[in-house]
C-alpha cells in the first residue's frame, strides 16, 4: 500500500505558478503510476496528469498540457506537478492518486489510494 499526502497548494494571481508536491509512504512506490485529478465546487473529480512507473511517460488534460508538467522521484517517493501561467479555472482542490496495474491513467476509478487534497486558487 501506499498513503499519498499532498502538499504546495495556496492562492496565486493569474499568470502565477505552484508547484505541488506528494509524498506517498510504502515501500513499493515505483510499483504504482501516479495521478493528479481535481475537483472544483459542485463539479466531479477529473483527470489533470499521469506519470508512469519509471517516470518515462505522462500523461495530461488537454487544457493543461504546455503549462503543467508532472515528474517523480521514486528514491525520494515522491511525485511532483509543477503549474504555470495558472488560470481562475484551475481553481480547485488537487488531488494526488496512485494506481497499480494495468488500465487507463485517465480513469479516476483505476486509482486506489487517494490523498486528501490541497486547495489551488487562482484569482483574476
Amino acid at each position: 500500500q501506499v498513503h499519498p499526502v499532498e502538499s504546495g497548494g495556496g492562492l496565486v494571481q493569474a499568470g502565477g505558478s505552484l508547484r505541488l508536491s506528494c509524498a506517498a509512504s510504502g515501500p513499493t512506490f515505483s510499483d504504482y503510476a501516479m495521478g493528479w485529478f481535481r475537483q472544483a465546487p459542485g463539479k466531479e473529480r477529473n483527470f489533470v496528469a499521469a506519470i508512469n512507473r519509471s517516470g518515462a511517460t505522462t500523461y495530461y488534460l488537454d487544457s493543461v498540457k504546455g503549462r503543467f508538467t508532472i515528474s517523480r522521484d521514486n528514491a525520494k517517493n515522491t511525485v511532483y506537478l509543477q503549474m504555470n501561467s495558472l488560470k481562475p479555472e484551475d481553481t480547485a482542490v488537487y488531488f494526488c492518486a496512485a494506481k497499480r496495474g494495468y488500465g487507463s491513467h485517465y480513469d479516476r476509478r483505476q486509482y486506489s489510494y487517494w490523498g486528501q487534497g490541497t486547495q489551488v486558487t487562482v484569482s483574476s
